[in-house]
């Protein structure tokens, strides 16, 4: 963990509106995560306008999470700010918007179809990774249950947890098998067995959930995976590259 006079910097990518509730949430859902850290915690709101190139422009950020609420204005900045945490293993979380596009991401670039698309952005690619639910999540929430091993698992301690959700897109199931042997582990299910949450084997933090666990500040609560990574921020060697 870095020294107590550190400064721990997130980027927060995404589009801000005070419309969105997951929004309105993150900060809270940091500042509960922060607590007892002993460092400082400093996050900044990224536009996907402004990320061109993603070894300049997050350079100096420790974390990044791509949050709720897509499209995006830029659907190349959010995959780029993706790419970046993965390539350089800096702590990444994906929610809702984040999630699917990560998805995306790991599909273009190491599935080998730099032709994979998002059904709400793009319904007629030819590879559609990120379909339609079976089932939309608009306000809805839900229990899910983690796969025993798993570093999700890990983090709730074994026990399932109930989240909510503002979604209407999530994993093409037919996609699964090939994600999954690039090394995208689906850890997170829900009640009928369909995904979730996952994490990418090999990296020191990459975790991406459909359900917004930052909806947890707004009952006061700190949310387990949040403090699992600010403290995966926090472990990251200074000085940052």
């Amino acid at each position: 963990m870095k020294p107590a006079a550190a400064t721990i910097r997130l980027a927060l990518v995404g589009d801000r509106s005070e419309s969105v509730i997951a929004h309105r949430a993150i900060p809270r859902a940091l500042e509960l995560a922060g607590n007892g850290l002993g460092a400082e915690l400093t996050w900044t709101w990224v536009h996907t306008t402004a990320i061109q190139r993603a070894a300049a422009d997050l350079a100096g950020f420790d974390a990044v999470w791509v949050v709720p609420a897509s499209p995006y204005a830029s659907l190349a900045g959010a995959l780029e700010a993706i790419r970046f945490a993965r390539e350089t293993g800096r702590p990444f979380l994906g929610t809702c918007g984040g999630f699917q596009h990560a998805l995306l991401e790991i599909a273009r670039d190491l599935a080998g179809a730099p032709g994979a698309g998002h059904a709400e952005i793009d319904p007629g690619a030819a590879e559609l990774v990120v379909t339609p639910l079976s089932c939309g999540l608009v306000e809805q929430s839900g229990d899910i249950t983690f796969i025993p091993g798993s570093r999700l698992h890990a983090i709730f301690e074994g026990r399932p947890t109930h989240e909510g959700y503002h979604c209407r897109y999530g994993l093409n199931p037919a996609w699964r098998a090939r994600l999954e042997a690039v090394g995208l582990r689906f850890t997170g299910f829900d009640a009928v067995g369909d995904v979730r949450a996952a994490e990418l084997t090999g990296h020191p933090f990459f975790m991406g959930t459909l359900f917004q666990p930052e909806r947890s500040a707004l009952r006061g609560d700190r949310h387990p995976l949040i403090g699992a990574f600010v403290e995966a921020a926090a472990r990251r060697p200074a000085p940052r590259r």
